[in-house]
Parts: structure tokens; sequence; C-alpha cells
């Protein structure tokens, strides 16, 4: 059963990212508006869907740090392995907007909690309003100001498709990219127990991993398919989502509280997460302007690699 379920998962995430990408060049092509910001609206939402529904019921059991781990090793995973996977598969080319707007926007969050997290190991209802409101006002600026920051390297394949089918492709591809992770998830969990790997390893690999599998799943395909600008959009909007929007709406409904058991979460995760967040900058500059490359996924993959292996030790 549990190769029939990691085969299961696989086979719906690849559907779903491709029905995911189809309807975000769509929505792009009927709206007008460019791929990025549909990677960092639509795209992200529906990948950061599980994160959301993981915290969410984390909180409602009493469990509140699981959230906040939820979030943080998921913001890891999406930079570090998913990013990582991705620039290696096809570098991406970026323009200026990216260190205009969506990297230090991405920072901003990342700050942000940071601050509200440490001071007194809490995020208050009012805090997760701010991290809530910061997020519609970032929608708001991206929907009316942000240009293209990717180039498309094949607009002709473009396809423009009727509102229905979007909806439509938009539902079942989140829907696949979530039952996909789900069966994934609990296929590897199992093969692992009955192989002898103990509860941290698998969840320090496996369970971190995958509330991130979606955005891996969406981002591969979206560069195989040449459209990068939805995959950089993806990672980095995910990253804006999971913070203010899946700690801020978690946080709004009961303040989420980091227990005395979770406190490497304030002591060492979040800092892995500041780091790797601000690392993104520099790899983009160097050693050539304004690209990500294998060379940088290579970084970012073994980055990801040591912070695992030092979370086991």
């Amino acid at each position: 059963m549990s190769i029939l379920y990691i085969v299961l998962g696989l086979t719906f995430l690849i559907l779903g990212g491709n029905w995911l990408l189809k309807a975000a060049v769509g929505l792009s092509l009927q709206l007008s508006i460019p791929k990025i910001v549909i990677g960092m609206t639509v795209v992200s939402f529906a990948t950061s869907a599980p994160e959301l529904i993981v915290s969410i019921n984390s909180a409602l059991d009493g469990a509140t740090g699981l959230a906040i781990g939820n979030v943080i090793g998921s913001n890891i995973a999406n930079l570090g392995l998913v990013l990582g996977v991705t620039v290696i598969l096809g570098s991406i080319e970026v323009q200026r907007s990216f260190y205009i707007t969506d990297w230090p926007v991405m920072m901003i969050a990342s700050v942000m909690l940071y601050f509200f997290i440490t001071k007194d190991a809490l995020i208050e209802r009012y805090e997760g309003i701010i991290m809530f409101a910061s997020l519609i006002a970032f929608l708001i600026y991206l929907l009316r100001f942000q240009k293209p920051a990717v180039v498309d390297e094949m607009p002709e394949d473009d396809e423009l498709l009727p509102l229905y089918k979007i909806v439509l492709f938009l539902s079942i591809g989140g829907l696949g990219l979530w039952g996909g992770s789900e069966l994934l998830i609990r296929g590897a969990v199992s093969l692992a127990t009955s192989l002898g790997v103990s509860d941290a390893i698998i969840g320090v690999t496996i369970v971190s991993v995958g509330t991130s599998v979606p955005e891996l799943a969406a981002s591969i395909i979206a560069v195989l398919k040449k459209e990068k600008a939805i995959s950089l959009g993806n990672l980095i909007g995910s990253n804006v989502f999971n913070i203010l929007a899946v700690l801020g709406i978690t946080s709004m409904i009961l303040p989420v509280e980091v227990k005395p058991d979770g406190m490497s979460l304030i002591t060492n995760d979040i800092y892995w997460m500041l780091g790797i967040s601000f690392l993104i900058l520099p790899l983009v500059f160097l050693p050539r302007g304004l690209r990500l490359n294998w060379r940088d996924g290579i970084v970012l993959l073994g980055i990801y690699v040591t912070f695992v292996y030092l979370s086991f030790n």
C-alpha cells in the first residue's frame, strides 16, 4: 500500500501541477496581468493551502507551536529544497522588480515574524491582523503596479482559455496538488516506518518537506514548460503567504504560542529562515547579475541538507 500511495501521490502532483499551470497562464492572458503576479498570488495561494490547513488544525487542537514550525520549516524548504532543485533543472533570469519589490517584501514579512515571535514566544490576535492587512496591501500593490519580472521564453505557446475552464483547472489543480501531497506523505511515512526509520528522521525529512511538495511540483513543471515567471513568483509568493496569510489567519483565530519544548524554533530555526531568505539576493547578483543557475541551486540544496542534518543531530 505504501508504494501505491507514493505512486498515486506523484501522479496527482504531476497532473495537479499541469492543471494549475494551465489555469495560471490562462488567467494571466484573460486579465492581462503579468505571470509573475499570477504566480505570487493565485498559484502561491493554491500551493500554500496545505500549510494553512495544517496550521489552523494545529491551532484548534491546541498545538499552536506546530503552526509556527510548519511555516518556518516550509519556508526554508521552499528556498533551499524547491528553489534549489528548480534552478538546477534550469536557470532563471530575473529583472529589477525582483530586488525592488518581491525580495524586500519576503524579507519584511520574515523580519516581522521574527520580532513578533521572539519578544514573547507568542503571536497575538492584533499581530495576526497586522500581518494579514500587510498581505492585502501587498496584493493590491502587485495588481496595480507590478511589471513582468521574468523573461517569458515561449509566449507563443500560451493558450487563451475561457473563464469557466480557468476556474475548473484552478480547482482541480489545487485539489490535485493537495491530494497528491497527502498521499505521498502518507505513503512515505508508512514505508519509512516499515523500514525501521525513527520518528525523528521521519519528522525532520518527510513531514517537514511534505507541505512544500505542491510548490516543488508546480515549480518544476513551470520550469520544464518554460514558465519561469510563474515558478519564481510561486516560491517568493508562497513564503510571503505562509507568514502573512497562514500565520496571520491562524493567530486571528487563536493566538499562536511557542511552547517550552519548541523553543528551538526561536533560538535556531527562525535564523535559518532569515539567513536563506537573505541569501537569495546575493545569489541573484553573483557571479553573473540577475540570474539563478545550477551553481546557486547546489548552494541552496546544500544549505537545506545541512539544516536537516543539524536539526536531527
